[in-house]
């Protein structure tokens, strides 16, 4: 028998634990003999004996609210440290951009700026929220130009009945991607891709730019935009350190077998999640297509949006795995792109915006490693088993047994106590 299996540490624990502290009794109730005790381990009630009523009620609480895996609080520190890295950044870039080109930052070209940096920020908080939720929004570039499409084509209707209509259908297609996503319990980039090349055929129906319709300027209103964006993005970030609205919204982060369902409350949540990220996209394409200064909208897939907009939201301390991030840092993140794409324009840089979508979701997720990594707390970490460890170290093997059959006795011996009956080995 091996040294660490079952039957030897129940007999191990019988020989050394005689009155049944540290054994399993169960298997003796019910033998004559037997008297059960109290139970003296400390409880919820704070006396021998466990409360009933108050455990039901903390084993709901914590089905609905708690993630079922981690139960410490998460560390924020890592958080703060990486956000002020950020505005470093964004002081470095911005300090370029205006020794490059001082006046982009002024006048009608900030405005556009802001406009653009507000489009991006409203796509980065769509990518964000469905990250959070654990189910990764890749739709959201393809709904954007799709929308910025049909706003340039019926923009001369206004802005209200030119957007509604498109609200609606993002919103219906947002409650199919959810029921697909919450329904079928598959992988949200999964659903979400095979969405996004839907939004692609509609896109290709369009081969040349479309000039856009009407006289809305979203310039004039820059500042409020952008203002708008930023305390959107604040909101939602100082609701995200909320422990409770953090694990709820992130329940739906698989912590096992991610073919395991989590429960109602995490497929509203993740569904809610969606459907507003959807919402977002086509908001930030009404802004793409009026914010350009009168220039067409050029179809194209829209890959990159949706490169740009993830990105932002992990290289801001938004985790891969849902459920993590900051208060500030997709608000920074947005505006350190917003800079470096027009630095590298202002500098004749000609990077494709699919290179610098690829390099911020690499950074991203090197982000994302150390958020998992430092933004867990010490009730969290790893701690070895006593008897689940690792034999190989202490030199004994579970394949040895002990034999206990005794030696066979000669024949032909009539002295029961021979002592070449029993050799020494």
């Amino acid at each position: 028998m091996a040294y660490d299996e079952s039957a030897f540490r129940r007999s191990d624990t019988a020989s050394t634990d005689p009155i049944g502290v540290g054994a399993d009794d169960s298997r003796f109730r019910g033998e004559p003999g037997f008297r059960e005790e109290p139970e003296f381990r400390p409880s919820s009630n704070g006396f021998g004996g466990r409360d009933p009523d108050t455990d039901a009620r903390r084993g709901a609480f914590d089905d609905v609210l708690d993630d079922g895996d981690e139960s410490g609080r998460d560390r924020l520190g890592i958080h703060v440290v990486w956000e002020i890295t950020l505005l470093l950044a964004i002081g470095a870039v911005g300090f370029l951009y205006y020794r490059e080109d001082s006046a982009a930052l002024s006048g009608d070209r900030l405005d556009q700026l802001l406009v653009f940096a507000t489009a991006l920020g409203v796509l980065a908080l769509g990518a964000g929220l469905s990250m959070r939720a654990g189910a990764p929004n890749l739709a959201l570039g393809p709904v954007a130009i799709a929308s910025a499409l049909n706003f340039a084509e019926n923009g001369d209707k206004g802005v209200v009945l030119a957007t509604m209509p498109a609200l609606a259908v993002a919103a219906a297609v947002g409650v199919a991607l959810a029921v697909l996503v919450v329904g079928f319990h598959v992988p949200g980039w999964a659903a979400s891709f095979a969405l996004a090349l839907g939004a692609v055929v509609y896109i290709q129906q369009r081969s040349v730019p479309v000039e856009v319709q009407g006289g809305y300027d979203p310039t004039r209103q820059s500042l409020y935009l952008f203002g708008a964006f930023l305390a959107l993005a604040l909101l939602g970030g100082l609701f995200g350190t909320i422990r409770t609205v953090r694990r709820a919204v992130g329940r739906f982060r698989p912590v096992g077998d991610p073919a395991r369902r989590r429960g109602a409350l995490a497929a509203t949540l993740t569904a809610g999640s969606l459907v507003l990220s959807m919402l977002f996209a086509v908001v930030a394409g009404v802004l793409f297509a009026s914010g350009t200064g009168g220039e067409p909208v050029t179809p194209a897939v829209g890959f990159d949006l949706t490169g740009l907009a993830v990105g932002a939201a992990l290289l801001g301390g938004t985790s891969a795995f849902g459920r993590r991030g900051g208060v500030f840092g997709t608000a920074f993140a947005v505006v350190l792109l917003t800079l470096f794409i027009g630095y590298a324009d202002a500098s004749d840089w000609r990077i494709s915006r699919y290179a610098v979508a690829g390099a911020v979701v690499a950074a991203g997720l090197v982000v994302t490693r150390l958020v998992e990594t430092f933004g867990r707390s010490g009730a969290d970490s790893d701690e070895d088993d006593d008897w689940e460890s690792d034999t190989s170290s202490t030199g004994w093997s579970t394949r040895e047994s002990w034999s206990s059959a005794l030696p066979a006795q000669p024949t032909g011996r009539t002295d029961p106590w021979d002592r070449d009956r029993w050799p020494s080995r």
